[in-house]
């Protein structure tokens, strides 16, 4: 399938700077492919800027950076009308929203007013400025970054915003034989400026199609129906993944099915994802806090719960 063909020359591409991340990458790109949006969360330095412009490059896409401080306003962001004198009327400035992928760095550290402008373009594709509705770019999507270590002068992410990612990943530290390989690449130039595209807006188009088209049974719907009803009824979870969440774990999984070379979809797309969709939609119990239970954890202990359908 042109997915998997795609993904493999991409993931191949991105490597020449991201070392030792094949799978994360993976799941990015199916994400992309599902018109989905990913949170990672990260401590600095760990390539989250660098994935996103190798992204952007290896298919020939816009790429624009926004770096969320706590002065930075909405228009900043989806931009405002200017008046012209010269055509004597107002005149839309475009923010860098107007862009096929744009990175969100340290989302967390703008206002809830800032935050929130992202909300329409995440779940709509779409801007409204002044009461005017924009569409965005066909191949509009957001990486958006935040710090998982340091809290002071950020503000926590609303539910709402968190559930409007697709998925929510972290690169994580390189095995130590890939940070000997990064070093070796870099030790120069940064490798990113060499980076050729691979692809193009008309190739990716073609692979939304397909993944578009990729079956899932009604027993794989209602293995997944299955998994998310667990969320809402366990008893560490205060409030389970909503519907949006269901959704998600069914685009995701057609996606990463494509991937693998399936035109039809399998229990196991369903469960190598499913914790990266569901951990960031759930909200803990307080006795569960205080216990420090993880998220993915009881995600895993409840895909070991459910009964897979064969």
């Amino acid at each position: 399938m042109l997915a998997e063909k795609l993904t493999n020359k991409i993931i191949s591409n991105v490597n020449e700077v991201i070392k030792g991340k094949d799978e994360k990458i993976k799941y990015v790109l199916a994400t992309f492919f599902s018109e989905g949006h990913v949170l990672l969360e990260d401590v600095p330095g760990t390539g989250k800027t660098i994935l996103a412009r190798a992204i952007a490059k290896s298919f020939n896409l816009d790429f624009k950076r926004v770096q969320f401080t706590p002065d930075l306003l909405p228009n900043d962001l989806i931009g405002l009308y200017i008046f012209d004198k010269n055509k004597n009327e107002f005149v839309l400035k475009k923010g860098p929203i107007f862009t096929n992928i744009l990175l969100g760095d340290e989302i967390n550290r703008a206002t809830p007013r800032t935050q929130s402008a992202l909300l329409e373009s995440l779940a709509e594709n779409q801007v409204s400025i002044d009461g005017i509705t924009h569409k965005l770019e066909k191949h509009f999507f957001v990486i958006a970054t935040q710090n998982p270590i340091e809290f002071e002068g950020t503000f926590p992410l609303p539910e709402a915003q968190v559930d409007r990612f697709m998925i929510r990943l972290s690169l994580g530290y390189p095995d130590p034989q890939y940070e000997v390989e990064m070093l070796n690449s870099q030790e120069k130039e940064h490798p990113i400026n060499h980076i050729e595209s691979v692809s193009s807006a008309e190739e990716l188009s073609e692979v939304k199609k397909e993944v578009n088209n990729v079956l899932v049974s009604d027993e794989i719907k209602e293995y997944i129906i299955e998994i998310v009803n667990r969320t809402r009824n366990h008893k560490d979870i205060k409030v389970g993944a909503s519907p949006r969440g269901s959704i998600a774990l069914m685009k995701l999984s057609k996606s990463v099915a494509a991937i693998e070379g399936r035109d039809f979809v399998i229990p196991d797309d369903v469960k190598n994802i499913a914790k990266y969709v569901l951990a960031h939609r759930i909200i803990l119990k307080a006795e569960a806090k205080i216990k420090k239970v993880s998220p993915y954890d009881l995600i895993s202990d409840i895909l070991e719960e459910v009964r897979v359908i064969r």
